[in-house]
C-alpha cells in the first residue's frame, strides 16, 4: 500500500468549472475572482478580501501597503516556514525572531510583547497545522506597550498598536474562541497552495477585520492596484467599450489571481464543510490510536474550538533527532510518506547568515527535533489511515 503525504482533492466539479471558465473567454482576473473574494470575506467574517497569487505575495503586499521598510522591526516566530520571515527581508525591515514557549509550537504572547521597541511596526504570528494563535491574548499582552508604537504612514496611523499580521497559511476555515481565521488579526493572509485544505493550485489572499479608521473600499482598490503593476484599470475594466485608456500610478507588482484559479476555489468552497468534516474524522481516528501510546499531538478537537485539521503533527517523547529521521525513512520504505513541520528558521543558512543562532531558540528546537507529520488529507481512506498508524508504530519499534 502506498500512502502519499498530501495530494489535492479535485473532483469533476472543479474540472467542469475550470472548463466553463476556459470556454467563457475570460481566464485572467475577472468575475470569478471577484466572487471568490466576496465569499472568502463572508466565510471569514472579514471586512474585505483580495485574492492573490500566493500567501507570500499577500504578506509582502501588506507590509508594503503599510509602508514597512528600512529601520522598522517586525516580530515573528522561530517556528515557521521561511515565507513568513523572507517577506520581512524583502521590504528591508529587520526581523525579530522569538522562541516558542516550552512544549508549544507558538510563542507566549507576553514574550512577544517583551520584544516590542519603538521600531516595532508589525507582529506576525503563525497559525500551525490548522490551530490558530491566541490573538486575543496577544492583543491583551501588547496593550501596555502601545505607547511605544510610532506610526509613520497614513495607513499605520489607522492603528494605535503594532499591527498584527497573521500568517494563516494553514488555518482557512478555523475558528478559535468563536472568532474566525481572517477576522482575528488586523490583517490575515491565506494560502491556497495545492497541499492546503482549500486549493486553487497556487494562490492566496489577504483579508482584514473591521476597523473604523480604515476605508475598506479604498484599501481594496489599493491592494488591487499594487498587485497589478500599479495600473489604474484592470483588464476587466479596460474591456468595456471605449475604456482602453489607463495610467500606471507607480511601479508596482504582478501577483493577481486568475479566474481559472478562482474557478477551482469557488467549487472548493462549495465542498469545504464536507472536506473539513472528513479531516476531523481522520484526526479522531489517529488520536484514538496514538494518544494512548503516549504520542504527543497538536490538539485539533479541543472542545469549543474548530480547527480545520490541516496537519497532523506528532511528537515522540525522548526521541533524538537521528532516530526521528530513521523513523521517517523506515515509514517511507513501508510506503507511507511522512514529513516534518518545520525546521526552525535559525537552522536555515539564510537566517544563520543574518546572525540568528539556534542555541537561542531551545524550545523551538525541542519541538522540531522529535516532530513527525503524518499524512492527513481527504483522499485518505480509513484503511490507509489504519496502515499509516500501523507503519508509524512499527517504525518506532524497528529504529
Amino acid at each position: 500500500m502506498k500512502v502519499p503525504f498530501s495530494p489535492p482533492d479535485i473532483s469533476d466539479a472543479e474540472i467542469n468549472e475550470v472548463c466553463e471558465t476556459l470556454r467563457s473567454g475570460w481566464i485572467t482576473t475577472g468575475p470569478r475572482t471577484k466572487e471568490f473574494e466576496r465569499r472568502i470575506a463572508e466565510r471569514c467574517r472579514a471586512d474585505r478580501a483580495v485574492a492573490l497569487s500566493s500567501a507570500t505575495a499577500a504578506m509582502e503586499l501588506v507590509l508594503r501597503m503599510l509602508g514597512i521598510g528600512e529601520g522598522d522591526e517586525v516580530i515573528t516566530t522561530a517556528y515557521t516556514y521561511t515565507a513568513t520571515c523572507s517577506v520581512i527581508c524583502h521590504v528591508g525591515a529587520t526581523p525579530v525572531i522569538v522562541d516558542t514557549a516550552e512544549g508549544s509550537f507558538y510563542p507566549e504572547p507576553e514574550v512577544i510583547a517583551e520584544h516590542i521597541t519603538k521600531k516595532t511596526k508589525v507582529i506576525m504570528p503563525v497559525d500551525i497545522g490548522g490551530r490558530m494563535f491566541d490573538y486575543a491574548a496577544l492583543y491583551r499582552a501588547i496593550e501596555p506597550k502601545k505607547g511605544l508604537y510610532s506610526p509613520s504612514t497614513p495607513l499605520q496611523r489607522c492603528f494605535d498598536h503594532p499591527i498584527i499580521l497573521a500568517d494563516a497559511a494553514h488555518s482557512f476555515g478555523s475558528v478559535e474562541h468563536g472568532i474566525h481565521s481572517g477576522s482575528a488579526a488586523d490583517f490575515t493572509t491565506f494560502s491556497f497552495h495545492a497541499v492546503k485544505n482549500l486549493t486553487t493550485a497556487e494562490g492566496g489572499a489577504v483579508a482584514w477585520k473591521h476597523n473604523e479608521a480604515l476605508d475598506s473600499d479604498k484599501l481594496y482598490r489599493d491592494f488591487c492596484l499594487m498587485s497589478l503593476h500599479g495600473q489604474s484599470k484592470d483588464a476587466l475594466a479596460k474591456i468595456q467599450a471605449g475604456a482602453w485608456e489607463y495610467d500606471v500610478l507607480y511601479p508596482a507588482y504582478k501577483c493577481n489571481m486568475t479566474d481559472i484559479q478562482a474557478a477551482i476555489g469557488l467549487v472548493q468552497l462549495d465542498r469545504f464543510d464536507s472536506l473539513i468534516a472528513r479531516r476531523r474524522e481522520l484526526v479522531a481516528r489517529y488520536d484514538a490510536a496514538l494518544k494512548p501510546l503516549g504520542i504527543l499531538t497538536l490538539d485539533h478537537l479541543e472542545e469549543g474550538n474548530a480547527s480545520n485539521c490541516h496537519l497532523y503533527l506528532t511528537r515522540i517523547p525522548s526521541c533524538p533527532l537521528k532516530r526521528r529521521s530513521g523513523i521517517i525513512t523506515r515509514m517511507a520504505e513501508k510506503g507511507v510518506a511522512a514529513n516534518v513541520h518545520f525546521k526552525p528558521l535559525p537552522l536555515l543558512t539564510a537566517y544563520r547568515d543574518l546572525g540568528f543562532d539556534i542555541k537561542d531558540y531551545p524550545n523551538a528546537y525541542a519541538q522540531y527535533s522529535n516532530e513527525i507529520t503524518l499524512p492527513l488529507h481527504t483522499k485518505l481512506t480509513n484503511e490507509q489511515a489504519d496502515f499509516v498508524i500501523q507503519s508509524f508504530i512499527e517504525a518506532q519499534a524497528e529504529v
